[in-house]
């Protein structure tokens, strides 16, 4: 049996009373014309998936926080059903309540706005995976181990 590839990424959304901060994304190749999450990326060799939280959020909304202020929300393993090595993905979610600095567009070539978001009023044109994890947000106090794409999967931990 051959092993496969693993894509790993980080998201996260801070949070404030007005909701959850998102990006409309443009010109990256990638769910262009969605609402996703305020900073998220691939983690980097030799980088934690929590470094690398920390490292999106200041090349995205031009913010600190530190690795400890962040809450894990979930875990998600996804895939798009087939056996593409890129579409094997492993992503860690963190929520985020307290920064440094004001969230403004880092990016402009890829982010065309910031938004914030009530978590029951979410848009509808969101990537399936992040309102997957959203919705588990929503729903429930702890944090989840949860899958998309497999067939029989189980929802949540």
């Amino acid at each position: 049996m051959s092993r496969f590839s693993v894509i790993p990424a980080s998201y996260v959304f801070l949070r404030s009373d007005e909701g959850v901060l998102l990006q409309l994304r443009q010109n990256t190749g990638y769910m262009d014309g969605m609402w996703s999450a305020g900073a998220a990326g691939h983690v980097e060799p030799g980088e934690t998936a929590t470094r690398a939280a920390v490292r999106e959020v200041s090349e995205e909304l031009g913010v600190d926080v530190g690795e400890h202020a962040f809450a894990t929300i979930c875990v998600l393993q996804r895939t798009d059903g087939t056996d593409d090595p890129i579409e094997q993905r492993v992503e860690w979610f963190f929520a985020c309540d307290a920064w440094t600095g004001e969230p403004a567009i880092q990016e402009p070539e890829k982010c065309a706005e910031l938004r914030w978001f009530p978590l029951d009023a979410l848009p509808s044109n969101m990537p399936p995976h992040e309102r997957h994890v959203l919705d588990w947000l929503r729903e429930h106090a702890e944090i989840g181990i949860l899958s998309l794409g497999f067939a029989n999967e189980v929802v949540g931990a």
